[in-house]
C-alpha cells in the first residue's frame, strides 16, 4: 500500500519516539493504543481514563467491535536473571470487527510497524489471547 495513505502527526511520532525510549527502563508492563481517525485517515493515540500498567488494564480499554494497534513494552526477566522489556506492536483485531474497519487496519499496519521502530508484531484477535502474550516475547 502507498505510504501517503495514512499520515501520523508530528505529535504522534515524538509520543512514539518518546515511549520507545522511556519504556525500556521501566520495570512494569506499559501500553499506548492507537486507532485510525475515519475522517483524515491519521493514526492517533487512544485517549484512556488511567495509565495502562498491566494487561489486565489494556483489555479494559480496548473497544470490543474494533481494531487497534498496541505498542507495549513488557519487562521479562531472562534465563540467565537480566530483565529486558521487549518493545511489541500488538494488532487487536476482534471477531466482531466489521470488513471495511479490517480493511482500514490491515491496510497501515506496516507502516504503523515501521513509524513505531518495532521488529516484532502479535495479532491478538480474542482477550484470552492476551494470557499467552508473555510467551510470545521470550
Amino acid at each position: 500500500m502507498s505510504s501517503n495513505l495514512y499520515s501520523f502527526s508530528s505529535d504522534t511520532l515524538s509520543e512514539l519516539k518518546k515511549f520507545r525510549f522511556e519504556s525500556a527502563r521501566v520495570n512494569k508492563p506499559q501500553a499506548l493504543i492507537y486507532l485510525i481517525d475515519k475522517e483524515s485517515n491519521e493514526i492517533k493515540k487512544q485517549e484512556v481514563e488511567e495509565s495502562i500498567d498491566s494487561l489486565e488494564s489494556l483489555v479494559e480499554e480496548l473497544p470490543d467491535n474494533n481494531p487497534r494497534y498496541i505498542l507495549l513494552s513488557y519487562p521479562i526477566k531472562t534465563s540467565d536473571g537480566r530483565l529486558q522489556s521487549p518493545l511489541v506492536m500488538l494488532y487487536w483485531i476482534p471477531p466482531t470487527t466489521n470488513q471495511a474497519n479490517r480493511m482500514l487496519y490491515a491496510g497501515a499496519v506496516e507502516q504503523f510497524r515501521d513509524k513505531a521502530g518495532v521488529s516484532k508484531l502479535i495479532k491478538v484477535e480474542d482477550e484470552d489471547d492476551f494470557e499467552d502474550i508473555e510467551e510470545q516475547l521470550v
